[in-house]
């Protein structure tokens, strides 16, 4: 075999992380603050490394329950037998800067009226300012059959996007020898919508190499109208798919799975009265997606769809200017917009994580420290956005585009080709940048770089 398979130690985290700050895990007291971040993930760590820097450690806490930080960008490569779960893990304590206080806690109910934010292990947090950056959530119980498919090492089901069953994905690859391998897409937000494309793109890449390939049935069913948003890579994406033989059905929902007969059953989201039960013997499943229920049933902070309602350019709170929001669980029509070529007022949303949350940190970090000091918000989101479209294991499509979907690239050449060089910045330069210099405050995108690339012109 040419890759070899990935086996991951669970550990407790001890003792005390390169960075010394307060965490208040086992107290129930009230607290107060000037600004509060809810959500220690991508985008809450990068706005709060920002803010670190103005405020004094007792103006600025951290909402967030987790002890592990994960660079889930690379949990493709984990899938595909590249990279090992303990490369994408850090201790939240690590990541987060010294110059804040650590609550070890989820939020339970937001008052926007109040300035206050109840927490599960009962007490509440009073602030002046509010940033919300909770990200979105994978709804595994929401497809019957699948969690308990995932649980057993030999169902041939398995999904990329949770720490949890991450390193089953490979080993299912790894067996696979005939019938069909599905990859699914959901009818629901997801995080980084170019991910199920990229295993099914392994998995094909892997089979070739193995010579197993003319044994095995390629599927990617998807819910979306189109097999990307954007019409310049989705382009790229469908001639690579007819080359390698992928069967591509759109509008294509996967409603539960049976175990035993090894089936899963898909709805025509056009005619939901259709049904269509295949057989496989690797199923990859994306799960359905939602942001935290304490967000999405508070109709004074969400949309109709509960996300946290938004000014699309300067990331402010449509109704209460002390809430800033950013990264998934925020209305930037970035994460929000319907497929450009389908033209299809149900397509669900195309989200992207820690890629937008870069330029969105800066843009939340400025405009609230202007608001802060009585003034308007002022620096302006331009949407852009990132996916690198990992297409085997040595190749990838650098996807970059802006609110309108229309490609923003960075790089002096089309990028909607297969390239060595971007597979190469997908695995090693990114991480190093995400670790090194956005979870410190010092990366807010691509920008800069572009226009030396081009020169000062627009591309």
């Amino acid at each position: 075999m040419f890759l070899r398979s990935i086996r991951h130690v669970s550990k407790e985290i001890q003792g005390i992380g390169r960075r010394s700050f307060s965490i208040t895990s086992i107290t129930y007291d009230n607290h107060s603050c000037k600004v509060l971040v809810v959500g220690g993930g991508t985008a809450g760590c990068a706005v709060t490394a920002k803010l670190s820097r103005d405020l004094k450690k007792t103006d600025l806490i951290v909402l967030e329950p987790s002890i592990d930080h994960y660079y889930q960008p690379l949990f493709t490569l984990v899938g595909g037998g590249v990279e090992k779960i303990e490369d994408t893990r850090k201790n939240e304590q690590d990541v987060l800067p010294s110059n804040c206080i650590w609550i070890r806690d989820s939020a339970a109910e937001f008052d926007l009226k109040k300035n206050t934010v109840k927490i599960e292990k009962g007490h509440t947090i009073d602030y002046d300012y509010l940033v919300v950056a909770t990200g979105i959530f994978p709804r595994y119980e929401n497809i019957p059959g699948l969690i308990e498919t995932l649980k057993d090492p030999n169902s041939g089901v398995c999904s990329i996007y949770s720490p949890q069953y991450v390193e089953g994905v490979f080993p299912v690859i790894q067996k696979l020898s005939s019938g069909n391998a599905i990859f699914t897409f959901p009818n629901s937000p997801v995080k980084c919508p170019g991910a199920p494309q990229k295993i099914c793109y392994l998995t094909d890449d892997y089979l070739r190499r193995e010579n197993k390939r003319n044994q095995v049935k390629v599927i990617y069913n998807t819910s979306l109208p189109v097999i990307f948003g954007v019409k310049k890579y989705a382009n790229a994406l469908w001639k690579i798919c007819i080359e390698r033989n992928i069967t591509v059905n759109t509008r294509t929902n996967l409603v539960s799975i049976d175990s035993n007969k090894k089936e899963a059953t898909f709805e025509n989201l056009d005619k939901p009265e259709e049904r269509t039960v295949l057989p496989f013997s690797m199923l990859h499943v994306t799960p359905p997606m939602s942001t935290a229920e304490a967000i999405s049933k508070n109709t004074e902070l969400t949309t109709s769809a509960g996300f946290v309602e938004v000014n699309k350019s300067t990331l402010q709170h449509i109704r209460f200017p002390n809430v800033f929001a950013l990264g998934d669980c925020c209305s930037s029509p970035n994460s929000k917009t319907a497929a450009a070529a389908g033209k299809c007022s149900n397509c669900k949303i195309l989200s992207f994580y820690n890629k937008i949350s870069a330029a969105q940190s800066e843009v939340v970090y400025k405009n609230l420290t202007s608001v802060m000091n009585g003034k308007k918000p002022y620096l302006s989101y331009d949407g852009y956005a990132s996916c690198p479209l990992v297409t085997g294991y040595d190749k990838c499509i650098l996807a970059e585009f802006d609110y309108e979907l229309n490609p923003l690239e960075t790089f002096p050449f089309s990028q909607d080709k297969e390239r060595l060089s971007m597979y190469l910045l997908k695995k090693n330069v990114i991480p190093t940048i995400y670790w090194n210099l956005m979870m410190n405050g010092l990366w807010n995108g691509p920008a800069t770089f572009r226009k030396l690339m081009h020169f000062g012109k627009s591309n």
